[in-house]
């Protein structure tokens, strides 16, 4: 399959060009290789690019890619697009779009994991709604813990802070720590985010709501795992999901 029916149905479906972000979104590395397989990741790193070469990847998709602000290619990140090149692979990167998509967004991943019900977007984040919220099904925040440990790698830190009783969850995968003010307005019971944060957790205290930590690497696999899939059944691409996970 040519990388250019790839990369315009992919920028199509994920809104590529109209979700304001600091990612650089879309094809961030060419490659004249016609694509017979596309891995799937989260970060892209040469951990990521060497097994997307052992897999026979012609082209990665990543939620983490390379281009973020204005900076030289040198060092680290020389080493990354030179690896790139060499090999004829290819990179395409989604950040926000796959963290706020409806269908296969992380936040919507997991939403589905959660049984949130009539999921509504929250937190703004670069003018966008990334995050949803919505009501479950009554359960403590230990078997929200178990629930989620059912389909997703990695430590799942719990801070029973709030109401034993939870049903109403505010979900936003990755580093969302720092907006715990907008899930406490929406009168959720529980937050939950990826990485561990230090002020979240006394704010948390203080507003009496219930915060879970699962991850920042585990909770924004499940976009990419879900994309992966759609990729399969709509272009007929073969895919792999490569698992390269940073312990946070």
């Amino acid at each position: 399959m040519k990388l250019s029916q790839i990369t315009e149905y992919l920028d199509d479906f994920l809104m590529i060009p109209h979700i304001p972000d600091s990612s650089l979104n879309g094809l961030q590395v060419e490659t004249d290789c016609n694509i017979t397989k596309a891995a799937l990741a989260v970060d892209a790193t040469l951990e990521t690019f060497e097994q997307a070469k052992t897999k026979t990847a012609e082209l990665i998709i990543v939620h983490h890619g390379l281009f973020w602000d204005k900076v030289p290619i040198r060092g680290p990140l020389y080493r990354r697009v030179r690896y790139l090149i060499e090999n004829r692979i290819g990179l395409y990167a989604a950040h926000l779009p796959l963290d706020m998509h409806s269908e296969v967004g992380n936040n919507a991943e997991l939403a589905k994991i959660l049984g949130i019900e009539d999921a509504r977007p929250f937190l703004r984040y670069k003018g966008s709604l990334i995050g949803l919220v919505g009501e479950v099904e009554t359960m403590n925040i230990h078997e929200v813990a178990r629930l989620l440990g059912n389909h997703i790698q990695g430590d799942i830190k719990i801070f029973p802070l709030g109401k034993r009783e939870i049903t109403r969850v505010a979900i936003c995968s990755g580093g969302g720590g720092q907006d715990l003010n907008q899930a406490i307005e929406t009168g959720a019971d529980l937050y939950l985010t990826g990485e561990t944060s230090h002020e979240a957790v006394a704010l948390a205290r203080d507003a009496e709501i219930n915060i879970m930590f699962a991850g920042h690497y585990a909770t924004e696999t499940l976009g990419p795992k879900a994309l992966g899939k759609h990729i399969e059944t709509t272009l007929g691409l073969p895919t792999v999901f490569i698992e390269a996970p940073t312990g946070l």
